[in-house]
């Protein structure tokens, strides 16, 4: 297959959508498949196998490390040149709004996948009257696609409540080698806690931007004064962040990837996660593969992995002091805490990015030998259609 991707995010800027990228372009490869992506310039221009197709982008006002494409680019000659099998719209917004467009132009079969919960971000952000216009924009440029995937059930569920057809859940993985309680380590203990290794450690994981509710964990430290937290990430919050937990036992790493990023989980005690429009959550997937029981919100994507008193604790979504109970919970039974990262790990043992990414695959074949099928239907039809009027040309022969 020729897969042309489409997006509105891709590196050097670093989340959950460029990590899947990253893994999809590369499984590509191994399963002998071609891959062009395009993206906001700014990035790479290959990836492994992949051209990277860089165009130019200005600002999102609500979100300045997002760049968006205006959607008025023509890169038919590139398609057309690529030969593509099949369009993969990702996140779409601008950028996907020109994939759209040129699927249908050449009348190539279109994929659409869902990653980010835009209008309730924009609530959180203080423009909530934008909420509605947002769930139309988004339902109007998904329900062109002919296929519509998201990365949870409670998001499926979600999604089609709003009007959303053909949605279909794709996952995500997790490279349990990689995240593993065995990658524990003295060395990135005494780091994340400074020194006090015998502390309890929160961690979390993540961009640092205002809807991921970083804040909400200051009454978490007030209560409890003895633990350390570790904030592994970056991003638009992350000055202000520092500013507000200054006076606390709280240690900042910035972005960290590979064996660091799974050595800080592994050296950690509990994740906390207090984010609540997370439309899946790929580091709570990671923070249990590393054995770390998981405190997350009673909503969103994280439902799907999170099961409340078995690998994790759900607290109130918009309740503070329920996060704190949570944690309390956690710091005072270690063993309690133990069991539920251990029942973690053996839960996404089996969500490989192998498995997930060849799930993805035959949804690609499938629609393409949707395609096929549906372009033989109208030959026969033609072809009867030809062959009845051609009957009816011939000398002696009658309609009926």
């Amino acid at each position: 297959m020729r897969i042309a991707l489409f997006t509105e995010t891709f590196l050097p800027k670093v989340d959950g959508i460029v990590n899947t990228l990253c893994h999809l372009l590369e499984h590509l490869a191994r399963r002998g498949h071609e891959s062009i992506l395009f993206a906001p310039a700014g990035g790479p221009g290959r990836f492994g196998k992949t051209r990277i197709v860089g165009l130019a982008g200005v600002p999102f006002p609500l979100y300045p490390e997002l760049k968006l494409v205006p959607p008025v680019y023509n890169v038919l000659n590139e398609l057309r040149a690529f030969r593509a099998d099949l369009v993969h719209v990702v996140n779409p917004v601008s950028l996907g709004y020109v994939g759209l467009r040129h699927a249908r132009r050449l009348k190539l079969p279109l994929v659409a996948s869902y990653h980010t919960d835009v209008p309730g971000f924009a609530a959180r952000w203080g423009v909530r009257f934008l909420y509605r216009p947002l769930v139309r924009f988004f339902r109007w440029i998904h329900n062109a696609a002919d296929l519509n995937l998201c990365p949870s059930t409670v998001t499926q569920r979600e999604l089609i409540a709003q009007g959303y057809q053909r949605v279909h859940v794709w996952s995500r993985g997790v490279d349990s080698e990689r995240f593993h309680p065995g990658r524990r380590s003295q060395e990135w203990r005494m780091r994340l806690t400074e020194g006090e290794i015998d502390r309890p450690l929160l961690l979390y994981v993540g961009r640092l931007s205002p809807e991921k509710r970083v804040d909400w964990l200051l009454p978490v430290l007030d209560a409890l004064p003895h633990v350390r937290l570790a904030i592994v990430g970056d991003g638009p919050a992350r000055p202000q962040l520092e500013r507000l937990f200054a006076r606390y036992r709280v240690h900042f790493t910035g972005y960290l990837s590979g064996l660091d990023l799974a050595a800080a989980y592994a050296s950690s005690d509990i994740f906390v996660f207090p984010a609540a429009n997370e439309t899946l959550g790929n580091v709570v997937l990671e923070a249990m593969a590393s054995g770390l029981p998981v405190i997350a919100p009673r909503s969103g994507g994280v439902l799907d992995s999170v099961v409340d008193g078995e690998t994790g604790l759900l607290f109130e979504p918009e309740s503070p002091a329920s996060l704190v109970a949570m944690a309390r919970t956690l710091v005072h039974a270690p063993d309690v805490a133990r069991r539920l990262g251990e029942h973690g790990r053996a839960r996404v043992l089996h969500q490989s990015w192998e498995r997930v990414l060849d799930g993805l695959l035959e949804h690609y074949a499938a629609l393409l030998d949707a395609k096929v099928n549906s372009s033989r239907s109208v030959f026969v039809v033609r072809e009867s259609q030809s062959s009845t009027k051609f009957q009816r040309a011939l000398p002696g022969k009658t309609a009926g």
